[in-house]
């Protein structure tokens, strides 16, 4: 036999407690001691043993960096030569008796690493290179601008 029977809360109306005790009992965390790993054990041994291990459990550690770091989106020379003419005619890159003039960051890059082979003469201005890259563009006749003096680790 079915019957209607009133939500908990409804029934409670009335009655400041709703059901726990002294007013002062399921107010949140306080009651039951505190949340998480509350509450150092200063009483009894319940958990120093477990804090002593944990280095990490007092004061500050460490930082967090606020300067702004780089973020280095690179290209390889292959690529380069690969879609050099997909480039010329998007007028991304120029012809200047047999020079090719790139500006990588019109491309969207910002660094050029050194995979492949150079067969054509590039005059490219980018912020970073790597060593091989900046080699293989000059045995080929070619020129590397604008590349940023990073600050070397002293010892």
């Amino acid at each position: 036999m079915t019957f209607n029977k009133r939500k908990k809360n409804t029934r409670q109306r009335g009655h400041s407690t709703h059901g726990w005790g002294s007013k002062k009992k399921h107010r949140g965390k306080g009651h039951q001691g505190g949340a998480g790993m509350a509450g150092s054990g200063k009483r009894a041994d319940s958990k120093k043993p477990s804090i002593w291990k944990d280095k990490n459990y007092f004061g500050k550690h460490g930082f967090v960096s606020k300067t702004p770091k780089v973020k280095i989106n690179p290209v390889n020379i292959s690529y380069l030569e690969q879609h050099l003419n997909k480039f010329l005619l998007e007028n991304l890159i120029k012809k200047e008796n047999e020079v090719y003039s790139v500006e990588l960051e019109k491309l969207g890059y910002n660094k050029l690493l050194g995979d492949g082979r150079v067969s054509a003469k590039f005059r490219i201005k980018v912020p970073y290179a790597s060593k091989a890259a900046v080699q293989k563009v000059k045995e080929a006749g070619g020129d590397v601008t604008g590349l940023a003096k990073l600050k070397e680790k002293e010892n």
